[in-house]
Protein backbone atom coordinates (compact mmCIF):
# COMPACT_ATOMS: atom_id res chain seq x y z
CA UNK A 1 0.00 0.00 0.00
CA UNK A 2 1.08 3.55 -0.63
CA UNK A 3 0.47 6.41 1.72
CA UNK A 4 -0.83 9.83 0.66
CA UNK A 5 2.55 11.13 -0.51
CA UNK A 6 3.05 8.09 -2.76
CA UNK A 7 5.68 6.33 -0.66
CA UNK A 8 5.31 2.68 0.17
CA UNK A 9 4.69 2.37 3.88
CA UNK A 10 4.06 -0.97 5.56
CA UNK A 11 0.73 -0.88 7.32
CA UNK A 12 0.53 -2.72 10.58
CA UNK A 13 -2.93 -3.34 11.94
CA UNK A 14 -4.12 -4.92 15.14
CA UNK A 15 -7.22 -6.71 16.31
CA UNK A 16 -7.40 -6.54 20.09
CA UNK A 17 -9.75 -8.63 22.17
CA UNK A 18 -10.16 -11.08 24.98
CA UNK A 19 -10.76 -14.07 22.67
CA UNK A 20 -12.20 -16.18 25.48
CA UNK A 21 -12.55 -18.42 23.58
CA UNK A 22 -11.56 -17.67 19.98
CA UNK A 23 -14.56 -18.17 17.68
CA UNK A 24 -14.95 -18.75 13.95
CA UNK A 25 -16.13 -15.14 13.81
CA UNK A 26 -12.82 -13.98 15.30
CA UNK A 27 -10.87 -16.12 12.84
CA UNK A 28 -12.88 -14.79 9.90
CA UNK A 29 -12.22 -11.19 10.97
CA UNK A 30 -8.48 -11.87 11.40
CA UNK A 31 -8.19 -13.61 8.02
CA UNK A 32 -9.99 -10.74 6.28
CA UNK A 33 -7.69 -8.22 7.94
CA UNK A 34 -4.65 -10.29 6.91
CA UNK A 35 -5.71 -9.89 3.27
CA UNK A 36 -5.92 -6.11 3.66
CA UNK A 37 -2.79 -5.32 5.65
CA UNK A 38 0.85 -6.27 5.34
CA UNK A 39 1.04 -7.19 9.00
CA UNK A 40 -1.67 -7.98 11.55
CA UNK A 41 -1.21 -8.41 15.27
CA UNK A 42 -3.89 -10.20 17.24
CA UNK A 43 -3.57 -8.63 20.67
CA UNK A 44 -4.87 -10.86 23.44
CA UNK A 45 -6.04 -8.73 26.34
CA UNK A 46 -4.89 -9.97 29.71
CA UNK A 47 -7.39 -7.98 31.73
CA UNK A 48 -7.30 -9.06 35.38
CA UNK A 49 -10.72 -7.50 36.04
CA UNK A 50 -12.35 -9.86 33.52
CA UNK A 51 -13.08 -13.41 34.59
CA UNK A 52 -11.94 -15.63 31.75
CA UNK A 53 -12.46 -19.35 31.25
CA UNK A 54 -9.00 -19.71 29.68
CA UNK A 55 -5.77 -18.08 30.81
CA UNK A 56 -4.16 -15.51 28.55
CA UNK A 57 -1.43 -18.02 27.68
CA UNK A 58 -4.03 -20.64 26.73
CA UNK A 59 -5.88 -18.16 24.50
CA UNK A 60 -2.61 -17.10 22.87
CA UNK A 61 -1.64 -20.72 22.27
CA UNK A 62 -4.98 -21.55 20.66
CA UNK A 63 -4.81 -18.49 18.41
CA UNK A 64 -1.23 -19.23 17.38
CA UNK A 65 -2.22 -22.78 16.38
CA UNK A 66 -5.33 -21.60 14.54
CA UNK A 67 -3.48 -18.84 12.66
CA UNK A 68 -0.22 -20.70 12.00
CA UNK A 69 -0.74 -20.77 8.24
CA UNK A 70 -0.98 -16.98 8.02
CA UNK A 71 2.61 -15.68 7.83
CA UNK A 72 1.62 -12.03 8.20
CA UNK A 73 -0.34 -12.61 11.42
CA UNK A 74 1.22 -12.67 14.87
CA UNK A 75 -0.33 -13.08 18.29
CA UNK A 76 0.76 -10.95 21.23
CA UNK A 77 -0.26 -10.54 24.85
CA UNK A 78 -0.99 -7.15 26.43
CA UNK A 79 -2.19 -6.13 29.87
CA UNK A 80 -2.36 -2.37 29.50
CA UNK A 81 -4.18 0.24 27.48
CA UNK A 82 -4.49 -0.87 23.87
CA UNK A 83 -3.36 2.55 22.63
CA UNK A 84 -0.10 2.05 24.52
CA UNK A 85 0.42 -1.23 22.67
CA UNK A 86 -0.21 0.55 19.36
CA UNK A 87 2.19 3.37 20.20
CA UNK A 88 4.97 1.07 21.45
CA UNK A 89 4.69 -1.37 18.53
CA UNK A 90 4.19 1.06 15.63
CA UNK A 91 0.64 -0.02 14.86
CA UNK A 92 -1.21 2.38 12.55
CA UNK A 93 -4.67 0.83 12.49
CA UNK A 94 -6.94 -0.87 15.00
CA UNK A 95 -9.71 -3.03 13.55
CA UNK A 96 -12.88 -3.57 15.51
CA UNK A 97 -15.58 -5.99 14.48
CA UNK A 98 -19.16 -4.87 14.76
CA UNK A 99 -22.19 -7.14 14.64
CA UNK A 100 -25.04 -4.71 15.18
CA UNK A 101 -25.89 -1.13 15.98
CA UNK A 102 -25.38 -1.81 19.70
CA UNK A 103 -21.79 -2.92 18.99
CA UNK A 104 -21.22 0.15 16.83
CA UNK A 105 -22.36 2.57 19.53
CA UNK A 106 -20.05 1.04 22.12
CA UNK A 107 -17.12 0.74 19.69
CA UNK A 108 -17.58 4.31 18.40
CA UNK A 109 -17.40 5.75 21.93
CA UNK A 110 -14.32 3.64 22.65
CA UNK A 111 -12.70 4.78 19.38
CA UNK A 112 -13.26 8.43 20.29
CA UNK A 113 -11.71 7.87 23.71
CA UNK A 114 -8.72 6.10 22.14
CA UNK A 115 -8.36 8.93 19.60
CA UNK A 116 -7.98 11.35 22.52
CA UNK A 117 -5.23 9.19 24.00
CA UNK A 118 -3.45 8.44 20.71
CA UNK A 119 -4.54 10.65 17.78
CA UNK A 120 -2.31 8.85 15.26
CA UNK A 121 -4.17 5.54 15.64
CA UNK A 122 -6.90 5.01 13.07
CA UNK A 123 -9.84 2.79 13.99
CA UNK A 124 -11.61 0.83 11.28
CA UNK A 125 -14.95 -0.83 11.90
CA UNK A 126 -15.39 -4.09 10.02
CA UNK A 127 -18.85 -5.61 9.83
CA UNK A 128 -19.09 -9.22 10.86
CA UNK A 129 -19.61 -11.76 8.11
CA UNK A 130 -23.36 -12.55 8.22
CA UNK A 131 -22.78 -16.24 8.92
CA UNK A 132 -21.00 -15.31 12.17
CA UNK A 133 -23.41 -12.55 13.17
CA UNK A 134 -24.76 -14.31 16.25
CA UNK A 135 -21.48 -15.71 17.61
CA UNK A 136 -20.50 -14.39 21.01
CA UNK A 137 -17.81 -15.95 23.15
CA UNK A 138 -19.97 -15.65 26.26
CA UNK A 139 -22.88 -17.53 24.62
CA UNK A 140 -20.53 -20.22 23.32
CA UNK A 141 -19.13 -20.78 26.83
CA UNK A 142 -22.65 -21.03 28.23
CA UNK A 143 -23.73 -23.53 25.57
CA UNK A 144 -20.56 -25.59 26.13
CA UNK A 145 -21.26 -25.63 29.87
CA UNK A 146 -24.59 -27.32 29.14
CA UNK A 147 -22.95 -29.87 26.85
CA UNK A 148 -24.05 -28.36 23.53
CA UNK A 149 -22.01 -29.13 20.43
CA UNK A 150 -20.26 -25.85 19.58
CA UNK A 151 -18.06 -27.43 16.90
CA UNK A 152 -19.55 -25.30 14.10
CA UNK A 153 -18.97 -22.08 16.03
CA UNK A 154 -15.33 -22.45 17.02
CA UNK A 155 -12.20 -23.99 15.50
CA UNK A 156 -11.67 -27.67 16.29
CA UNK A 157 -8.89 -27.06 18.82
CA UNK A 158 -11.12 -24.62 20.70
CA UNK A 159 -14.03 -27.09 20.77
CA UNK A 160 -11.71 -29.74 22.19
CA UNK A 161 -10.31 -27.42 24.85
CA UNK A 162 -13.78 -26.17 25.77
CA UNK A 163 -15.04 -29.73 26.24
CA UNK A 164 -12.01 -30.62 28.37
CA UNK A 165 -12.35 -27.46 30.49
CA UNK A 166 -16.06 -28.05 31.06
CA UNK A 167 -15.32 -31.59 32.28
CA UNK A 168 -12.90 -30.14 34.81
CA UNK A 169 -15.48 -27.65 36.02
CA UNK A 170 -18.27 -30.18 36.54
Amino acid sequence: MKNVDGNRKPLRAMLPGTFDPPTNGHVNMIERAARLFESVVVVVADNVSKKCLFTADERMSMLRQILAEHPNVEVALWNGLIVDYARQHDVAVMIRGVRALVDFGYEFELAMTNKQLYPELEVLFMPTDPKYFVLRSSAIKEMAAFGADVGKMVPKIVAEKLAARMKLLT
